[in-house]
């Protein structure tokens, strides 16, 4: 009798599993109230320090140093609109809303995408353009 109990319980267990799980891995799902989430505001953050930082690595490398001014750094705004897809880690696609001082403080949208696997204390940004609704659908 215990055995046949067991064995129901672990095939419930292992189907309830299976169903929530495959909700979560594999889809971007929408991440709620994005303007108050403190760590998404971060990963936003994050995405624009990481532009910036490659947007001087290539003026030094390409530009002898020199500031060109088609490409300005930005000043992070916030995020707008955030999804979370589980990977191997948690993979974040983020619409950013940043400014640059030659556009007066006009925001512009971008697309993000970040990596983070928390057992590694790693952040990877993947991606950083201007926003497209293309590439804001996330179903990968």
């Amino acid at each position: 009798m215990a055995a046949v109990t067991l064995t129901i319980l672990f095939t419930s267990l292992c189907l309830l599993s299976t169903a929530s799980c495959r909700t979560m891995v594999g889809r971007a799902t929408e991440i709620a109230d994005v303007k108050a989430n403190k760590e998404v505001q971060e990963l936003g953050k994050f995405a624009v320090e990481k532009y910036n930082e490659g947007l001087r690595l290539w003026q030094i490398s390409f530009n002898g140093g020199e500031e060109d001014h088609g490409q300005e750094k930005l000043q992070f705004g916030e995020v707008v609109e955030a999804k979370q897809q589980v990977v191997s880690g948690m993979k974040y696609y983020l619409k950013i809303s940043a400014t640059t001082k030659r556009e007066n403080g006009v925001p512009k949208m971008f697309n993000s995408v970040v990596v983070v696997k928390p057992w590694l204390r790693s952040k990877e940004l993947l991606h950083f353009g201007p926003y497209s609704t293309s590439s804001s659908s996330h179903s990968h």
